[in-house]
């Protein structure tokens, strides 16, 4: 292991610290940062929050963006405009991040577990189907879990690692059977499938721009949809749900205080400036592991067939489970921080008695797969 870690200290130039991954401040974010300062217009109303939202939906190919406070209030939100209610379902994947199911949660709706591909780690097609055929039917439009009596509304795949799932299989099952698709495109700002970009198959998806996202405001999301009236209703509810009016304060439903603030898009707007580069860095990155762990007996994880993927985090599947642990606690002794992938949605207290489908792949990838440094290199 001893070898791992020095090769990968070698490509960081360092033999100190390796982090995960790290921002890259490098272009044009202390001043725009200094000119939203003394502009005084540091909250959720200002000149970089609308140039973001315009530059953000030309490079993904939407027509609509709308920047929120974080990646899960984008997704919050995403479910809310897909019309998800209290006691509906949502059909989702258990190798994901905790927000994608905390989003669903906040309505009062419940997830249901299909499993993933061993190619993509996201929403296998089959599995979904294979529920779908299995457990629902279609009555009055609705999807029917025939186990609950419950409708389910949404499906939500996740883009894991930045490696696209295949959601145009996806997206032709969901229409299929009156599911709505919202895109959790999270971690896959870059990527692509079929030259098409991810979070523009379904009716509506969510990014994010967390402090270890490809580009980041230390925090922020964005909602992005082709569907104009959606649009303006994510932009009312994310701003308290106030009628534009120069001075009178009235507001006509509970809504929420998702907005991005415009102090936090000046960093966003810069960092857009250097997505390219970001992104030739990565896919660098990206085959110097892979012809080095070629030799080492240990998968790096590619991008899959179709995609373009932004290789956000890298990913190594290790042969057995004591072989992943035995890495991790080698490479995070050694200065060189390595993470397991998530424990499993449906293990955890809050969700063990969802509805699941065999979840074969991701219970072998849950014990296998490690992130290794990710960060764009300098």
């Amino acid at each position: 292991m001893q070898k791992i870690i020095d090769f990968i200290k070698q490509i960081f130039f360092t033999n100190d610290f390796i982090p995960l991954h790290e921002p890259r401040f490098i272009g044009n974010e202390k001043k725009y940062l200094n000119e939203c300062i003394d502009s005084t217009f540091v909250s959720s109303v200002g000149k970089f929050v609308d140039q973001f939202e315009k530059e953000f939906a030309l490079y993904v190919g939407s027509k609509y963006a709308i920047a929120t406070v974080n990646g899960t209030a984008a997704l919050h939100i995403s479910l809310l405009l897909a019309d998800v209610k209290k006691d509906d379902e949502v059909i989702t994947q258990p190798l994901t991040f905790i927000a994608t199911c905390n989003a669903i949660s906040y309505i009062g709706a419940k997830p249901i577990f299909v499993d993933v591909d061993l190619d993509t780690m996201g929403m296998s097609p089959k599995s979904l189907l294979d529920f779908l055929e299995n457990n629902c039917e279609i009555k009055d439009n609705n999807c029917i879990n025939k186990t609950t009596r419950k409708i389910i509304k949404a499906c939500v795949p996740m883009h894991t690692f930045g490696h696209p799932c295949k959601i145009e299989e996806i997206k032709d099952i969901c229409e299929k059977w009156n599911i709505v698709l919202v895109e959790d495109s999270a971690e896959s700002l870059g990527s692509f499938y079929k030259n098409k970009h991810t979070g523009t198959f379904g009716k509506i998806a969510a990014f994010s721009f967390n402090g270890n996202k490809i580009i980041t405001s230390g925090g922020g999301g964005v909602i992005v949809t082709d569907d104009e009236v959606l649009a303006k209703k994510a932009k009312h509810i994310t701003t308290t749900g106030k009628i534009p009016h120069p001075y009178e304060y009235v507001h006509d439903q509970i809504a929420y205080n998702y907005r991005l603030p415009n102090i936090n898009a000046a960093l966003l707007v810069a960092q857009m400036e250097n997505l390219d580069n970001f992104l030739t860095s990565k896919r660098q990155l990206a085959k110097i592991y892979k012809e080095f762990f070629s030799n080492e007996n240990i998968t790096f994880i590619k991008e899959p067939a179709n995609s373009k993927s932004n290789y956000w985090l890298q990913a190594v599947l290790l042969n057995t489970k004591k072989q992943r642990d035995e890495f991790l606690e080698y490479s995070n002794k050694n200065g060189v921080i390595t993470r397991p992938i998530w424990k499993l949605m449906n293990e955890l207290d809050m969700f063990k008695d969802c509805q699941t489908n065999k979840l074969i792949n991701a219970k072998y990838l849950e014990e296998r797969i490690v992130n290794i440094p990710s960060s764009v290199r300098l």
